[in-house]
């Protein structure tokens, strides 16, 4: 598959190029310059070298291992710095490249994120939105018609610890409050660089869900629309589940199939958003009476080992990326402290991400390390994994591991530089709108993004693979596969009696008083 720059000049045959390399092949690309009437110009430019494998390349300028083994030093390594580092440019001659993109058109801006419970009675239903989702819970392919009852019985079943954690928190999720105002920050400071757009929030899980953004998008007119998920790495799980739902909504819409639009996938990479987060780091640093022996502990959302393993998800990488980028922004102003990186909120039986964050933080502790300053890396508004997990599980966690001074950087929220490098990427792919570009998930090129949610997930869907059955014939014996095929055949047991308990509100969980004796239909 070839990848074309198209905005906002026509083709021409030097802006065309495959994407598949050779492992260990040089990844030298030419400079790409499309020049239009109106002077401006679209300038990919990429130099250095990397390891290429399987038609996706995967750039890291710096080798770190996160985590802590025998065989490692509480100390990180030094950085191996690269001379050449990739990056992508969009450049114009003209000194307001925006203002001749946006008068042909109405403009909006969706921001996607996760959505939370606003009050505790939103919990139960919050979270079987959640578990609804396949691309949260994914069941092999011939049970996922238990996929909503399953969601049904989890959510009955975590709703009142989940209350518990929202109650201790004030009684709701602040994610609303806090995109909402991320949201008309965003929109002032495009109104500020001569860009009039209106910013729409969709949420995932909760209101305002995503079709409800969508139908006033379509009421406002908007007929330039770019999709910002606020998620600064990609995961099947955040990114791609919401642009998967916006997928279906656009195709079954005749107004938004004719609506030009583009994707920004991620965003982590971006100059402005690397800085907000290494003010944030040092601010906090000086909290300490020792800033320089303070342990900087990078805390990401976690995601099952085997999306990135077997279904290709690129959310590990781009959160080492991220992490090594932050700690050279950090190395720059001569902050050289330890840090590591680690994976939160895991959930049921199954392999997650590792190393895990209480687990790294009960190393950490018996290492010696006494202050520690973590770091929520994964998330931009604060939510029931800041404001709980971190601020209180975690912190009590370490200070129980002998670490006595302990210190958490708050998430971006609406820290300027942030906002002001959102417009900016804003800004920077309006070019694109309507427009195939580079792949954001095969280039790791965060100022270039796709041209459409079609586009991004056949480029992605294209690079992975479906989860595969861990065995595909039967073996007799003690073996892996009479284990796994027992294991399948308890599972399809369980979900079967699951599912007659939550449908007819009778059986042993009920009598036990596991689940109500009054559930709520499904949706």
């Amino acid at each position: 598959m070839n990848i074309r720059i198209q905005a906002p000049c026509p083709p021409s045959p030097s802006s065309a190029f495959s994407p598949r390399f050779h492992h260990k092949t040089p990844l030298i690309l030419r400079r790409v310059i499309c020049s239009s009437e109106g002077g401006s110009h679209v300038v990919l430019q990429t130099e250095g070298s990397s390891d290429v494998s399987n038609s996706s390349v995967t750039i890291s300028k710096h080798k770190r291992t996160f985590g802590w083994s025998k065989k490692q030093s509480l100390l990180k390594q030094p950085l191996n710095k690269d001379p050449m580092p990739l990056r992508a440019l969009l450049t114009s001659s003209t000194q307001d490249t925006s203002a001749s993109i946006v008068n042909d058109g109405k403009i909006g801006v969706l921001l996607l994120n996760l959505g939370g419970p606003e009050t505790l009675d939103d919990v139960q239903p919050f979270l079987f939105n959640l578990f609804a989702d396949p691309d949260i819970i994914r069941l092999p392919r011939l049970f996922r018609f238990l996929q909503k009852p399953l969601a049904q019985f989890i959510s009955v079943a975590r709703a009142p610890k989940s209350k518990e954690g929202y109650a201790s928190i004030g009684g709701g999720s602040p994610l609303r409050q806090i995109t909402d105002a991320q949201a008309k920050e965003l929109r002032k400071a495009l109104y500020e660089k001569n860009v009039a757009a209106e910013v729409y929030v969709g949420m995932r899980y909760w209101h305002p869900f995503t079709e409800e953004a969508i139908e006033q998008i379509k009421k406002d007119g908007v007929n330039k629309l770019v999709v910002l998920p606020l998620y600064p790495q990609f995961s099947i799980s955040t990114s791609g589940s919401s642009l998967r739902l916006l997928e279906s909504i656009f195709r079954e819409d005749e107004y938004l199939v004719n609506m030009q639009h583009t994707v920004i996938p991620s965003w982590y990479q971006r100059e402005g958003y690397i800085k907000a987060m290494a003010n944030l780091i040092e601010k906090e640093l000086k909290s300490f009476d020792r800033p320089e022996k303070v342990m900087i502990f990078f805390s990401a959302h976690g995601v099952p080992l085997a999306y990135v393993e077997e279904a290709g998800d690129p959310y590990k990488a781009e959160m080492e990326e991220c992490v090594d980028l932050i700690m050279e922004e950090l190395e720059r102003r001569k902050i050289d402290n330890p840090y590591t990186l680690a994976y939160q909120s895991r959930v049921g039986p199954v392999e997650w991400l590792k190393p895990y964050t209480d687990e790294t933080i009960i190393e950490l502790g018996e290492k010696g390390v006494k202050s520690l300053l973590a770091v929520p890396i994964s998330f931009v508004s604060e939510h029931i994994e800041t404001l709980e997990e971190i601020d209180v599980e975690y912190k009590e966690l370490a200070l129980k591991s002998g670490i006595e001074k302990w210190g958490r950087v708050p998430a971006l929220g609406c820290e300027p530089t942030f906002i002001l490098d959102l417009a900016d990427a804003v800004i920077e792919s309006l070019p694109y709108v309507g427009a195939m570009a580079v792949s954001n998930l095969e280039a790791r090129q965060s100022l270039v993004p796709l041209g459409s949610v079609e586009e991004l997930l056949a480029t992605y869907d294209s690079q992975r693979r479906e989860l595969p059955a861990p065995v595909t014939v039967w073996e007799w014996g003690w073996t892996k596969s009479a284990e796994t095929w027992n294991g399948r055949a308890a599972m399809l047991a369980v979900l079967v009696l699951l599912f007659l308990e939550v449908s007819t509100g009778e059986g042993f969980l009920h009598q036990w008083g596991v689940l109500p004796l009054q559930l709520p239909m499904f949706p």
